[in-house]
This record gives C-alpha cells, sequence and structure tokens, in this order.
C-alpha cells in the first residue's frame, strides 16, 4: 500500500516563546498539538514541486532571520478554527517565499502567515472557549532563526527532516 507523504518548509516558533501559544493548543487542541508543534508554514507541499532547487537554495545561510508582526486571535472555518494573524505587511515572510519559490519556477500565491491554535480538522472552538483565548497574554512579535522542512506520513506526527539556519540579524 503507498503511504500518504507530505512535505512543508516550517518556521518552528523558539521553545522560550511558545509557552502561552502550546497551553491554548494543549488544552483545546491536544490532537494537533500532538502532531506538530507550534508553527508558521513557509511554504506548502504544493508549492514544493522543486524541492531539490528549493533545498540547494537553503544550503547557505544566504536568508536574514524574520520577525512576524501578529495580531489578536481570529476565528475561521464558520468559528470552529482559531489562529493568530498577522498583522502589517510581513514583508521579510513574503520576500523569503518568494526567493524560495522563484528559483524553483512554481507559482507563487500570497500566503499570509499565522500560527494555528485549533485547527478545525480535529477540534471545535465555541464562544466560550473563544473568549479565554481572547484573554490569553499571546506574543505580538516572534522571530525566527531557522527554516524546517518536515513530513508527514499517513496522518502522523510530522517529523523534522533537515534544518536550514538563517543569517542572525544584526541589531
Amino acid at each position: 500500500m503507498k503511504q500518504n507523504t507530505r512535505q512543508q518548509l516550517t518556521l518552528f516558533v523558539n521553545k522560550q516563546d511558545a509557552s502561552a501559544i502550546e497551553s491554548i493548543r494543549e488544552q483545546y487542541n491536544s490532537k494537533q498539538c500532538e502532531l506538530i508543534d507550534c508553527h508558521v508554514t513557509l511554504c506548502r507541499e504544493d508549492e514544493l514541486t522543486d524541492i531539490d532547487k528549493i533545498l540547494d537554495n537553503l544550503q547557505y545561510p544566504q536568508f536574514p532571520a524574520i520577525t512576524i508582526q501578529f495580531g489578536p486571535v481570529t476565528r475561521f472555518d464558520n468559528g470552529k478554527g482559531v489562529l493568530i494573524p498577522a498583522a502589517g505587511n510581513n514583508e521579510a515572510f513574503h520576500q523569503l517565499r518568494n526567493s524560495l519559490l522563484t528559483t524553483a519556477k512554481t507559482t507563487i500565491r500570497h500566503h499570509e502567515p499565522h500560527i494555528t491554535l485549533m485547527h478545525p480538522r480535529n477540534s471545535t472552538c465555541t464562544d466560550g472557549i473563544f473568549k479565554v483565548i481572547q484573554s490569553a497574554k499571546l506574543p505580538a512579535y516572534l522571530t525566527f532563526n531557522r527554516i524546517s522542512l518536515i513530513q508527514q506520513i499517513d496522518g502522523g506526527k510530522w517529523e523534522i527532516l533537515k534544518t536550514f539556519p538563517l543569517k542572525p540579524t544584526s541589531l
């Protein structure tokens, strides 16, 4: 039987910055929390049509670390899911995506960074839960210093295949 394998490029939230986010995920979406740590998806599987070229681009830390600004939590998918959406223009995120995907000759679509707190595939938000999440103190800015190539087989836990450092930004 053929395995269903998915790969993505992901920006994992640093452990020291993730505690408030993971607390919400553990309480209200433990299934998703078991599958993958809190993160921002950089490139989805359908964008990685020329993965070898993209990975070649990532061999050297030529891309600077990026900081993403986040806004207030919001519901999606008819209110079942909850995410922390990007706020502001997040130009560094879009430039990084464009740099990686342009050389791979894939169609580049606009993708807004976000962190999913409750995935509607395996949780359901209620008005009461949303009020609790809204009152949580969540980070307004997160800096990402590495890109991870991750893989999921047959809906199981996502595994990190390789990590690529980003250049530290100067103060």
